[in-house]
């Protein structure tokens, strides 16, 4: 039986960790990995444009909806229980989506996979702080980062390969079919790794903030997963809802903590502990431009270049190796270097996308490719740089028994940055080619640059924090009782 957990001795912590990220790169991996074999989906399933998109827009989506309730969920009923019960329903989702005889029957499959995605990721950190303490949770959340960007870079890729191998009308079945073997041994694995928790005391869910934090997702994000069909066109009014709805939200939650409630998400969280706001920020601006950028890549390669799916996706490779590299070394060196590792990362991916961009303006387009290679290296590992040691910076003072809704409004944060980005990006793209005589070398430039500026942004929010850091270093520490009341029952 595993190790009670919460003292961060647990000796199967490790291969546990392992689980986790297994089933995180899944989940993450189905965000971008369908997006490729679309035409093939929609060919043979007879299915129309707006209907094949609700399979890429109606998983993220339904994944970002439940993140911040999931989180609390699993950290008032244990975060083990929630994780095997999500797991179990994503592999059941993926072998139905793999078996879909309609379109309708497919995009319902893939709401559920969301679903059970979305209950998935925030476990994932939230478990990663209840198993690990000190520098080695800084190496756990250095793994962990380099799934959260590998995963969306390369989804393209593994898209590709898996169409290449399966050959025929129906191998787009093998994208969902693939997470059924690797999800069921994940799930062995995690009931017998994975740390059990003693139940604290019986904690009641706030339902009126459940419901007034899901309409503020919603009413956000339905028009950008929508953009392709004219959604922000059409229903722009939905982001003043959602405002209205978010803020709402906020003025409830500070009334349920005043009252000594049991709010879902505690705004003390963003008021009062350390780096949590700024962390979130940064996360979120960075993902407005590193989620847009892949989708401009394969539409310059694939239509301008006429590249096939698998060529695109190696195109971008090198970003993915370096983000995978920069990620597992940054692990070690976030507890010595803090947010400067962040401004260095954002640096780097700020001069390798920007650099990208330029060269695929004034190179001739058989060689920019492969010029282009060093640049995305160096953006990579600035990538693997930027998001691990976010997410270990944002998360490190955060109180256990907080872990889960924390993480999943961080990852709800990054959601909603990459559904801004998606959809601003290609847009923009098509303005830009139509603009100018179908130029697809003023087109890529144009949406990439422009892609970079939401992570210049949050380059100077980084050096802001870094800077208060160095500030604080050099004065005496006061006694530390800002977090004192978050903490109290942490564990």
């Amino acid at each position: 039986m595993p190790t009670q957990a919460g003292d961060g001795t647990d000796p199967r912590r490790w291969k546990a960790l392992w689980v986790t990220l297994v089933a995180g790169f899944m989940s993450l991996l189905d965000v971008t990995i369908v997006a490729v074999a679309l035409p093939s989906m929609q060919r043979d399933l007879h299915a129309s444009a707006p209907a094949i998109q609700w399979v890429v827009s109606g998983y993220a989506l339904a994944f970002a909806l439940v993140l911040v309730t999931a989180g609390r969920v699993g950290d008032a009923i244990g975060r083990r229980r929630i994780f095997l019960l999500a797991l179990g329903a994503f592999v059941l989702c993926s072998a139905a989506a793999g078996a879909a005889p309609t379109i309708t029957f497919l995009v319902a499959a893939r709401l559920a996979q969301g679903v059970a995605a979305g209950c998935l990721a925030p476990q994932n950190s939230a478990l990663i702080q209840q198993m690990f303490r000190g520098a080695e949770r800084g190496r756990a959340f250095g793994l962990f980062g380099a799934v959260v960007g590998v995963s969306s870079a390369v989804g393209p890729i593994a898209g590709g390969l898996i169409l290449a191998l399966a050959d025929g009308p129906q191998g787009w079945r093998w994208i969902f079919y693939v997470n059924v073997p690797v999800g069921a041994v994940a799930l062995l694995l995690g009931i017998r790794l994975l740390p059990r928790t003693t139940p604290g005391r019986r904690e009641q869910l706030d339902l009126v903030g459940v419901a007034l934090l899901g309409c503020g997702v919603l009413a956000l994000m339905l028009p950008l997963v929508l953009a392709e069909s004219g959604g922000v066109r059409r229903l722009w009014w939905l982001f003043l809802l959602g405002a209205v709805c978010l803020a709402a939200f906020v003025r409830w939650e500070r009334r349920v903590a005043a009252r000594e409630g049991q709010p879902l998400l505690d705004p003390r969280l963003v008021t009062s502990t350390r780096g949590y706001a700024v962390g979130a920020t940064i996360g979120t601006l960075y993902f407005v431009g590193f989620s847009g950028v892949w989708l401009v890549f394969a539409l310059f390669f694939q239509n301008g270049l006429d590249y096939s799916p698998l060529r695109s996706g190696l195109a971008v490779t090198p970003f993915a190796i370096g983000s995978a590299l920069g990620a597992a070394a940054s692990g070690r060196l976030v507890d010595r270097l803090g947010r400067l590792l962040t401004v260095c990362g954002l640096a780097a991916v700020v001069l390798g996308l920007g650099g990208t961009a330029l060269i695929l303006l004034l190179e001739p387009a058989h060689v920019a490719a492969w010029i282009t290679a060093p640049l995305l290296f160096a953006g990579g590992l600035g990538s693997g740089c930027v998001i691990s040691p976010n997410i270990t910076m944002t998360l490190r003072d955060v109180p256990v028994r907080m872990a889960g809704a924390a993480g999943g409004a961080l990852q709800t944060g990054q959601r909603l940055g990459g559904s801004i980005g998606t959809a601003a990006l290609p847009g923009l793209f098509y303005v830009v080619l139509s603009a100018g005589a179908h130029n697809y070398r003023t087109a890529v430039a144009t949406s990439v640059g422009l892609g970079t500026l939401p992570i210049v942004c949050s380059l100077a929010l980084a050096i802001h924090d870094w800077r208060r850091d160095l500030r604080a270093e050099r004065q005496p520490c006061p006694p530390e009782a800002s977090n004192s009341h978050l903490h109290a029952g942490q564990g």
